[in-house]
């Protein structure tokens, strides 16, 4: 009975292999493309470590698709396509000792007295550089590993990066890693957090997004630096071993990998690892491992390379740093939706490279399943290198007289009663005229996904609130009454920022209610949901007075969203509301609603993947769904379409597994004629 719900052992592994290359693809995505990862690396090692494992052992399962058979991500369209010349490829990642004495074992089966070169692995993005007569000509970035993308004007703003070289090679290509300094990356983000632009969690990202852009200037402007640490191609010049290239190329100016160590034994190899381990968080840049090379380059040659790795070279990866460290105390932060949130306040601790001091402990469940107090000593690590979190509470270690934590029952803010969501973990104040509420709400009506008012960042929203000039959404469409007080109190900037952010409100005024719907704040209905309300109610007014007849036979609306919603436009209040926005000009009409009385794609769920001919993701998802169709993020069994470009990725495969049709850009088009 278990068995025939859970599937056969065969099935089982079969569906952990699919789960396993479509997380995989996803992170993928996130890391290469997108600049934007959501899990550590060491998550990330460990998701691509099991697939592997389950390849090898089950190879019925195999797949040319599968993202263990493939490098790097793909090339943007913005930015030239260029071919490699020597595929630039990723190295098998290792965790162990026993995985390193494994391997210079082996190599030394193989090989005749080899000698290894152990590096620190630099965490940042790979680039190819190419030099014909000393003279520096391209750069291109990985990309799939057989394309990448030129970023040659951009490689011109890198100081560090050698434009002519002594040596007047016929034809030189080195291969490195551009990176951030941690300076650098600090200086950046308050540049990027002044203006109200992105904030960027790694410098490892905002280096990757910076080396992409396609304005030079921002590059100047953000100290990128290179180390090289590969030398692929060297016409009119032969070299005998990798230590050999890295000391010649450090001669023509080239910033080499630093402390590179030449060993003959595992144990040397394993010491050194484990001396950049030690030392990796005290440096100016990150690193994500050590390398561990041979040094021949004829012995490189003879061992040559599997389908996808070169067998003469591997990475280790480090754990995350996690540090022991006390609760001091345990405080109350009130979210958007008057979620009460438990933060530990920690004694400082150094991790992953910066200073620590506070973690989420995310609601009374959280906290009572790991039995955290004030006093405790804790384990603490960073999710994915960026985020704190707290493992797990060492009770042995715990002072007499502690106390379970309790969430209080009102609101720290404004004293209202705090209730527990009926069948949820989260704990809520009720209050109405809560002020941090209300400067979340005022931050989240104008952030990108709502309203999308460009610089109207925390800051600003709680500096205006604070001075009394807004106190709810319809205020902020006031605000140029205030003008030239708001210039000279300096609460949003200069004049010329004023400006910016005043003519960016009045700009808003004209946007589809999908926006405004989202940025009203109504529980459980993000921008899909609005976007849903909006082409099938004419306008606001119709949506405040809907039924739950009406709403509840929309697409993917159940029972509690549909209550949500009649509970917020069931308030007088929110009726108040739309009526003063309506008075300052803001769009109350749908035209989406207009646009979609031809909903022939209504009922049908797509997803897309890939790089389209003619048009966006933004642009091809705006035009299904005006035809009354759903996009979706994932695949699964109730898709309708994949719309499929070029180079894409797992959802494709788990599309046609499922025996999902394909369509291409112009198969969509066909569909609307």
């Amino acid at each position: 009975m278990d068995e025939d719900r859970m599937g056969s052992p065969s099935e089982r592994i079969r569906d952990r292999i699919r789960d396993l290359r479509r997380q995989i693809g996803y992170h993928n995505d996130r890391y290469y493309n997108q600049d934007d990862p959501v899990i550590s690396d060491y998550e990330y090692d460990q998701l691509s470590l099991e697939l592997r494992r389950l390849e090898r052992e089950h190879p019925e399962y195999a797949d040319a698709n599968s993202p263990t058979q493939k490098v790097g991500g793909t090339a943007r369209r913005e930015l030239k396509k260029i071919k490699h010349d020597v595929p630039v490829v990723s190295l098998q990642d290792v965790f162990s000792k026993g995985e390193i004495v494994g391997f210079v074992e082996r190599m030394q089966t193989e090989l005749k007295e080899p000698v290894f070169v152990v590096e620190r692995k630099v965490d940042g993005l790979s680039v190819v550089l190419r030099y014909y007569d000393g003279i520096l000509k391209e750069g291109i970035t990985r990309g799939d590993g057989s394309v990448g993308e030129s970023v040659y004007q951009n490689i011109l703003e890198i100081s560090s990066i050698p434009k002519t070289i002594p040596a007047k090679l016929p034809y030189l290509e080195v291969r490195g890693e551009i990176y951030m300094s941690t300076e650098a990356f600090e200086k950046a983000n308050q540049k990027q957090a002044e203006i109200g632009g992105r904030v960027y969690r790694t410098a490892r990202n905002l280096a990757a997004g910076t080396l992409r852009q396609l304005n030079s200037a921002v590059v100047r402007e953000r100290d990128l630096d290179i180390y090289v640490f590969n030398l692929e191609v060297s016409r009119g010049r032969d070299f005998h071993s990798h230590s050999e290239t890295l000391n010649w190329l450090s001669r023509q100016g080239f910033p080499v990998s630093p402390d590179f160590a030449v060993c003959k034994t595992a144990g040397e190899v394993w010491d050194n690892i484990q001396k950049i381990g030690e030392t990796r968080w005290d440096l100016s840049f990150g690193i994500d491992g050590a390398v561990v090379k041979v040094d021949s380059l004829e012995d490189r040659k003879r061992l040559g390379m599997t389908s996808k790795v070169p067998r003469w070279a591997i990475a280790f990866k480090y754990p995350p740093e996690q540090k022991e460290t006390t609760v001091e105390d345990i405080r109350i932060q009130v979210g958007r939706t008057g979620r009460l949130t438990p933060l530990a306040v920690l004694k400082p601790i150094r991790l992953a490279g910066t200073l620590v001091s506070r973690a989420s402990l995310h609601n009374q469940d959280y906290m009572d399943a790991k039995d955290i107090r004030i006093g405790d000593t804790v384990i603490v690590q960073k999710a994915g290198d960026i985020i704190p979190e707290i493992l797990q509470s060492l009770p042995e270690k715990r002072p007499e007289g502690t106390k379970r934590f309790v969430i209080p029952s009102t609101c720290p803010i404004c004293g209202s009663p705090a209730l527990r969501d009926e069948n949820g973990a989260d704990i809520r104040c009720t209050g109405t005229n809560c002020f941090t509420q209300a400067v979340r709400r005022i931050i989240y009506f104008a952030c990108k996904d709502a309203m999308n008012i460009d610089g109207f960042g925390p800051s600003t929203a709680e500096a205006l609130m604070t001075g009394g000039y807004i106190k709810d959404f319809a205020d902020i469409y006031h605000l140029k009454d205030f003008r030239e007080e708001l210039i000279e109190k300096g609460l949003i900037g200069k004049e010329k920022g004023t400006d910016n952010l005043l003519n960016a409100i009045d700009a808003s005024r004209e946007n589809d209610i999908d926006r405004l719907i989202t940025g009203l704040g109504i529980r459980n209905v993000g921008k899909q949901s609005a976007r849903v309300l909006a082409m099938h109610f004419p306008d606001m007014d119709a949506l405040a007075h809907a039924t739950y007849e009406q709403l509840i036979v929309l697409p993917d609306f159940g029972d509690i969203m549909v209550q949500d919603i009649l509970d917020y436009f069931g308030r007088e209040d929110a009726h108040v509301l739309l009526e003063r926005l309506r008075e300052a000009g803001v769009n109350m009409i749908s035209r989406i609603a207009e646009r979609t009385v031809d909903r022939r794609l209504a009922g049908k769920t797509f997803v897309l993947t890939g790089t389209l001919p003619s048009m966006t993701r933004e642009e091809a998802s705006e035009l299904i769904q005006n035809y009354g169709g759903r996009v979706s993020g994932s695949v699964s069994r109730k898709t309708s379409y994949i719309l499929a470009g070029e180079e894409a990725g797992s959802k494709l495969t788990k599309a046609q597994e499922l025996g999902i049709p394909v369509l291409t850009e112009e198969g969509l088009m066909n569909l609307l004629k």
